[in-house]
């Protein structure tokens, strides 16, 4: 099969398959269960074959599980398929390692190239280090929005090249809710990266918060994990340094904000997410840096929410799949 593909209303029917509340979901026919029962997220990535929807619903209902929602991609150009289920299920009869088995048997039937499965009450929340620079505001939506819940993960740290005193915001934050903060001072011949590997050595991804160091491929090789990124444009376009300004002297009329993953060739990697938002000939340049930075935080908070959700996938070279 060579063409793309979500899975539409009348297909979800078709299977079982229903967009529900999760919190006033009940399995049919058993209204006594409703309190019991626990969510989960599975995605897949395989070559296209028949009946993979079918056994991937059949695995998850020969469990006494169901599905509230799935999406189903496949690549024009490789023949591959993408998919990510969301669905409930009681953890007595499908206990967590059992489900990871269940999984695993799909995934050496499919050959999978990945096969991941996450129960967000059961599982710990992903660990993440934070590195930023001077400014603080993609810093600070980010704490702020850890604290609030609306972010699934533990920061583990704060790492920066900008030196920040003890009665700022940011470290009043940090102090408060026990965030180490390690300010590591850079140089053009030491970018101090050893230290950063050792900081971060049991973290999941890495979250660039206006991070304005270049990492390099060394560092990215040996950490071996996802690194994200906002760049303070619209990728491709004015990549490198100063974006804004870049955009303002070229007379835009629409500013954008980039999240994507971080790999060796400066500003290159797959684009997780962009915003945009129209500027003109009234705003001068602080009002065009204020619009930008706005975009900065939602973009990157977004990416990282889809990021720990599983909605985003690597597709062919260069591209993701985002659910």
């Amino acid at each position: 099969m060579t063409f793309p593909r979500r899975v539409s209303s009348s297909f979800s029917q078709f299977l079982g398959i229903a967009k529900r509340s999760f919190n006033s979901y009940k399995l049919p026919g058993d209204p006594s269960s409703s309190p019991s029962l626990t969510y989960g997220i599975h995605v897949f990535h395989c070559p296209d074959a028949v009946g993979i929807v079918a056994k991937l619903s059949e695995c998850i209902a020969s469990r006494g599980g169901n599905i509230l929602g799935a999406d189903v991609f496949v690549s024009e150009k490789k023949n591959v398929l993408y998919s990510r289920s969301e669905f409930v299920f009681d953890p007595v009869k499908w206990p967590r390692k059992q489900m990871d088995e269940d999984f695993l048997k799909l995934s050496k039937m499919f050959s999978a190239i990945k096969s991941v499965v996450r129960v967000p009450a059961l599982d710990p929340k992903f660990k993440i280090a934070i590195l930023a620079s001077k400014q603080d505001h993609c810093l600070v939506d980010l704490l702020y929005g850890w604290q609030e819940g609306r972010l699934p993960v533990d920061i583990t740290c704060v790492i920066s090249n900008h030196h920040r005193g003890p009665n700022t915001h940011v470290m009043r934050f940090l102090e408060r809710d026990n965030i180490p903060y390690h300010y590591l001072q850079t140089t053009k011949e030491n970018k101090r990266e050893g230290e950063i590997l050792e900081l971060v050595l049991n973290t999941d991804f890495l979250v660039l918060a206006r991070y304005m160091q270049v990492l390099s491929g060394q560092f990215l090789r040996t950490y071996g994990k996802d690194v994200i990124n906002i760049h303070h444009g619209l990728l491709p376009s004015f990549k490198g340094g100063n974006p804004s300004k870049q955009a303002f002297d070229a007379g835009v009329k629409l500013i954008g904000a980039t999240s994507h993953f971080v790999t060796e060739e400066l500003d290159s990697g797959p684009i997780i997410e962009q915003m945009v938002e129209r500027v003109s000939h009234r705003d001068n340049s602080q009002s065009f840096v204020q619009k930008s930075e706005n975009l900065e935080k939602q973009c990157l908070a977004k990416a990282l929410r889809w990021h720990c959700d599983l909605r985003v996938l690597p597709c062919e070279e260069n591209r993701t799949v985002v659910f």
